[in-house]
């Protein structure tokens, strides 16, 4: 169990150190102007852990995961079952079956929206988003709300006293 010290320590982030792991927002967009990314949900911007993990792994293991049974193969498989069992720990998921890659968020919100939502919503539930949601995660609850008879409800956004 973590102490309230360790959980504000985990909190406390330092966004200088934070963008120096990104290699691409050394780069500036304009002369003397630094680059600052905010279209994420299109394309996600790698840190250099990731990008010499990738590159590793399409030097020395790339082939499909659970695939082949070839060496390749089973390097591949066996990276990718390891990436599991961190993020099993990482997220304190329940078991290795509770976490589920997709190919990106989109993919996930339709997943989600699709089948748990298909099989558990029901006339008179509601499903409550932002206003300020991606359409990508609009659309699928909408569709969802239409197959089972449940409702889709959107919190407003209201500026803080901070913001004003």
């Amino acid at each position: 169990m973590l102490k309230l010290t360790q959980i504000i320590t985990l909190m406390t982030l330092n966004s200088e150190q934070i963008r120096a792991d990104f290699p691409i927002l050394h780069t500036e967009a304009h002369p003397g102007v630094p680059l600052i990314y905010l279209d994420s949900a299109a394309s996600s911007q790698k840190p250099t852990a990731v990008i010499e993990a990738m590159n590793q792994y399409y030097r020395t293991q790339n082939a499909n995961v659970h695939r082949g049974i070839h060496a390749l193969s089973e390097a591949a498989t066996n990276a990718y079952e390891a990436a599991r069992d961190k993020l099993v720990a990482f997220v304190n998921a329940p078991s290795r079956e509770a976490v589920i890659f997709t190919r990106n968020a989109t993919e996930a919100v339709n997943l989600v929206a699709y089948s748990w939502g298909r099989a558990n919503l029901r006339p008179g539930d509601e499903i409550l988003s932002t206003v300020m949601e991606h359409h990508a995660n609009i659309v699928p609850w909408q569709i969802a709300a239409e197959m089972t008879g449940a409702t889709v409800r959107f919190c407003p956004s209201r500026p803080t006293a901070a913001s004003t």
